[in-house]
């Protein structure tokens, strides 16, 4: 990328391009719902055009992008509205898969183990990688982790062992 604050329609077209689907899958796990996702996905874009950010690699752009993207969903969601709203945006069905079971199980994590889940099992990030991305120390990370490992299994017993096993994720750090 150029060293210009401003970029180009053509840069970010490809930026959105490129980091589109990540952004959408880590505001879905703040927002529950696709129309606020949606906005939040907006915002994380508009937020990037109007910083003029100049990313040094790929990965700090990548890094800035689900930064922004959790803080801006953070701050939406403790809104003054939101708090006079009654959310229930998305329904637990009956007869639901293990997978979609396990999915609301984690969407309904607190936040900071949400992300952390979310980069680590469904990204393929260590933690390592997720304490530059967050910029969290790689102690607290590995304890997210711990923390929402414990909640999971509390959830959804041999489920998410299973489950974890199957998809070929492992207890590593």
């Amino acid at each position: 990328m150029a060293n210009s604050l401003l970029r180009t329609d053509r840069e970010i077209a490809e930026l959105y391009e490129r980091h589109k689907e990540k952004i959408y899958r880590v505001c879905f796990l703040h927002m529950k719902n696709a129309a606020d996702t949606e906005d939040a996905v907006h915002d994380t874009f508009c937020k990037l055009i109007q910083s003029g950010t100049v990313f040094n690699d790929s990965t700090h752009e990548e890094a800035w992008l689900i930064r922004t993207a959790g803080n801006l969903c953070k701050d939406n969601l403790r809104h003054w509205w939101r708090k006079r709203e009654n959310l229930e945006d998305y329904n637990h069905l009956s007869g639901q898969s293990d997978i979609d079971h396990t999915l609301s199980v984690v969407l309904d994590l607190p936040s900071k183990y949400k992300t952390v889940i979310y980069l680590y099992y469904y990204e393929g990030y260590d933690s390592v990688e997720i304490s530059k991305i967050l910029q969290k120390p790689q102690s607290t990370i590995r304890y997210y982790l711990s923390q929402a490992r414990k909640i999971l299994k509390e959830q959804l017993g041999g489920t998410f062992h299973d489950e974890q096993q199957s998809l070929g994720f492992s207890e590593q750090n």
